[in-house]
């Protein structure tokens, strides 16, 4: 048999990220006590941190506190998920999507070295937080009993955040004091970081530091590169493709041929024609940028509301279709906590204009 083809590092879509939370719940909207001049209030990297995990399941491993080495399967010409499968199952009774369940392919019972791995990355404060891990762990074990070894990884932005009460009731506590947390603030100040490591910490790095850290990153693993422009973009949203090669010192060469070069290419030449050649693709492009960005958003955002708030009606339909990408991009962080089409009402009431 062949070699299996090089993994794409989040060649990531709205469409294909359905299946997950599409907003901050997942991940980072404005922290209380966050990072100074990181800008929180607008990331939106819940896609991101997805696709890292949905790319290469194994990643898992690193984060476990036995994973002190990158497993094999990480390498750049690897699969990435010889030891676990990767799942974003759906609480039904709790009305609550997990943000991955990694298998191990060994057994789906886990074994101490192999555990069932339930990740969860947390960016925001919320102080029901740990209540509702507690709650959402044990639904997870009741749909399947047959899982005997367990482990539960959070990802946080820093240990500042309030994510519930320091006094807790004894067996949540109990259990709390067995999950794996971990700070991404605390991981980015390791030295000689493992390139994946580094790539996590990312979203959370001051500004300043980002351009050291990627160029770091890309010196190391080359083919992280759709990851690398992805978060920069996001967290740099003014950066033109020159300023973006000069930033982290992207060959022209390489970055040409990466998915979000090729759409800024082609959206440039297609709003190009349609909104005057006298503007210049240029100025195309970035119109033409904003527009897909909306309808994405639009598409993803209705699929949701149908589904936790049942089918909408044509006028409350056309009512989102014609919200502002910022307003659609704030529905979409809030809908996680609705609970029926009341609470969709509710929100178009005090924010839909």
């Amino acid at each position: 048999m062949g070699q299996p083809p090089p993994r794409q590092w989040h060649r990531l879509t709205r469409e294909n990220t359905e299946a997950v939370r599409v907003s901050t719940d997942v991940l980072c909207v404005g922290w209380v006590g966050g990072l100074a001049g990181v800008g929180w209030r607008t990331m939106k990297t819940d896609h991101w941190f997805y696709g890292l995990f949905q790319s290469a399941p194994d990643l898992i491993t690193l984060l476990l506190p036995r994973g002190s080495l990158a497993a094999p399967s990480l390498g750049p010409d690897a699969p990435g998920d010889a030891i676990y499968r990767f799942e974003a199952p759906e609480l039904k009774a709790a009305n609550h999507r997990l943000d991955g369940a990694f298998w191990p392919r060994s057994a789906d019972v886990g074994t101490p070295e192999e555990p069932v791995v339930l990740l969860e990355v947390q960016m925001h404060a919320k102080p029901g937080f740990k209540h509702r891990l507690g709650a959402q762990s044990l639904r997870f074990l009741q749909l399947h009993p047959q899982v005997q070894h367990l482990a539960v990884v959070v990802l946080v932005p820093h240990r500042r955040l309030n994510l519930g009460p320091a006094l807790l009731p004894k067996p949540l506590q109990a259990f709390i004091n067995c999950v794996v947390w971990l700070s991404l603030e605390e991981l980015g100040q390791q030295a000689d970081l493992d390139p994946l490591l580094a790539l996590l910490t990312l979203p959370v790095r001051p500004k300043a530091e980002l351009q050291a850290s990627s160029q770091q990153i890309l010196e190391r693993r080359p083919d992280l590169l759709s990851a690398v422009q992805t978060i920069l973009l996001e967290r740099l949203p003014l950066l033109t493709r020159e300023d973006l090669m000069e930033f982290a010192t992207i060959p022209a060469k390489d970055l040409r041929h990466t998915r979000v070069a090729q759409e800024w290419i082609e959206e440039g030449r297609q709003e190009g024609r349609q909104e005057g050649r006298q503007e210049g693709r240029l100025e195309g492009r970035r119109e033409g940028e904003a527009r897909g960005r909306a309808a994405e958003a639009v598409v993803v955002t209705l699929r949701q509301l149908n589904r936790r708030c049942g089918s909408l009606s044509n006028a409350t339909t056309a009512r989102i279709q014609a919200l502002p990408l910022e307003r659609l991009e704030a529905l979409a962080e809030a809908l996680l906590d609705f609970s029926g089409p009341a609470d969709l009402a509710a929100w178009l009431a005090e924010h839909g204009g």
